[in-house]
């Protein structure tokens, strides 16, 4: 790629990145607005027990810059509710609302615990201690809102402006609080955070996608570098389009496999804003192929791409050892031990798309997390309170991977039957990849194709040749 064309591909996946984080922002403010909500319109934190060996439980520094309607005329109003229940059910509790100046000079002296966080694994307190004896908070004429009583007592306010203090305590202000509290708060704003999200999303990631699309090469991008050697087709299999190939180097090193993974980081880094362009640009696709039966030919070329990538990437890398050659940063083909290509299909079907990627490729789906997913782990146990933790996961590869890179390291070689079982098994994964990615309507078949070359075509059987006059019967014999 040209540099104008580089730029513009990393603009357009950062467009994307932060189209789907705007997106997935979008769907869950949504999601609070129609389903977090209770009968009464309230989003309602879990209760919690708060409990306090001095006069009152504060929640300071509850700080309302404007009012709502100020900044967003459409939102009126926001009202906050607050539901406290004392621990025992004679007890008589106290909930109020005030301006910090007020309750600071309420509370100055006196003992009390401040809460700090409400995280796990339970709240978190700074105490300030005083040895001032405050008088009944419901005697007191400053609050914004209160309530006060036996059994849960409920505050509602519409927020205000300010600097405020939320306060609890006993009734006839007796030290030792002991409450279970929960949250809520009602507001207009939800929904319309939610759409403007989801259509700034959608912006952004239709626009990225046209920079990706614009970037990558299509049917009029410009000739690849001439190689130093001309770059052989791949054969294709007999049965699929999907063609994997994977050369075994003579030379791989003993011990360059254990740091691989810092050598790579710049692929991976790469490899994660191609990834997600290569979602978002599928779910481009499978539009398209649903309209209009085809794979935009673009797009096919540059998911290919990512593909090609990342097979050159985990060759060198924890998918197979096989070279010790770092792969190039290039979506096009490369002279390189490890090369994948698909073909292009002329026409896809607009019923499967619907079906395949997760209905019909589940059985597959199944295999693969078992070949690339799941690991296990060992705990040692250092002392009672101190644990070391090992663990190793990759699935049925990565096992495979270890084994070989541990024959590397204390015999310098390669077992070859084990590289040519693990060529099978990536070139399984990626052809459930292109299905499920809808580049192609072949099913993949339950079967591995062993060995670093794929399987040529099958020959054709032997034409039947006419029997020779030698070889032909003799006339029947004249009976005499």
């Amino acid at each position: 790629m040209r540099g104008g064309k580089i730029v513009l591909l990393v603009s357009g996946l950062l467009l994307v990145l932060i189209g789907l984080g705007l997106a997935a922002a979008g769907i869950a403010s949504g999601a609070v607005h129609l389903f977090q909500r209770d009968a009464d319109g309230f989003v309602t934190t879990p209760a919690v027990d708060l409990t306090s060996d001095g006069y009152a439980l504060t929640a300071e520094h509850v700080e309302l810059v404007v009012t709502p309607g100020e900044w967003a005329p459409w939102m009126e109003r926001v009202d906050l509710r607050l539901r406290v229940t004392p621990a025992t059910d004679d007890g008589a509790i106290f909930v109020g609302i005030a301006d910090r100046a007020d309750a600071e000079g309420y509370l100055a002296g006196v003992a009390r615990d401040e809460i700090a966080d409400l995280g796990t694994p339970g709240p978190r307190y700074r105490t300030r201690p005083g040895d001032a004896v405050p008088g009944a908070p419901g005697e007191q004429t400053f609050w914004a809102a209160s309530a006060e009583g036996t059994g849960t007592q409920t505050l509602t306010w519409t927020a205000e402006s300010g600097r405020w203090w939320v306060v609890v305590m006993n009734a006839d202000a007796s030290p030792g609080v002991a409450v279970q509290a929960d949250a809520g708060a009602q507001t207009g704003v939800l929904g319309p955070i939610a759409l403007g999200l989801l259509i700034a999303a959608l912006a952004l990631l239709a626009g990225g996608t046209a920079m990706i699309v614009a970037a990558v090469p299509g049917a009029e991008r410009a000739p690849a570098p001439i190689p130093e050697r001309p770059i052989p087709a791949l054969p294709r299999a007999r049965t699929h389009p999907v063609a994997l190939v994977g050369h075994l180097d003579p030379q791989v090193s003993r011990w360059q496999w254990l740091v691989k993974w810092l050598l790579l980081l710049p692929h991976v880094v790469v490899l994660v804003f191609l990834w997600a362009a290569f979602v978002v640009l599928t779910v481009v696709a499978w539009f398209a192929i649903l309209v209009t039966g085809r794979y935009p030919r673009a797009i096919f070329e540059f998911n290919v791409g990512v593909l090609r990538w990342t097979w050159r990437v985990t060759f060198y890398g924890y998918s197979a050892l096989g070279t010790d050659r770092y792969p190039p940063f290039t979506l096009a083909d490369a002279d390189y031990p490890a090369r994948l290509d698909i073909a292009y299909p002329q026409r896809l079907s607009r019923g499967l798309v619907l079906v395949k990627s997760w209905l019909l490729a589940l059985p597959h789906l199944l295999i693969v997390a078992v070949l690339t997913g799941g690991g296990v782990g060992w705990t040692f146990q250092l002392s009672a309170q101190e644990s070391w933790q090992v663990s190793f996961g990759g699935g049925l590869i990565g096992l495979l991977v270890l084994v070989a890179g541990l024959a590397l390291l204390f015999t310098a070689r390669y077992p070859g039957g084990l590289f040519d079982l693990l060529i099978g098994l990536n070139r399984w994964v990626y052809r459930v990849i292109a299905y499920v990615a809808l580049m192609t309507d072949d099913y993949p078949p339950f079967r591995l194709d062993l060995g670093g070359q794929e399987p040529g075509p099958t020959p054709p059987p032997p034409a039947s040749t006419p029997p020779t006059d030698a070889a032909a019967p003799g006339p029947e014999p004249t009976p005499v």
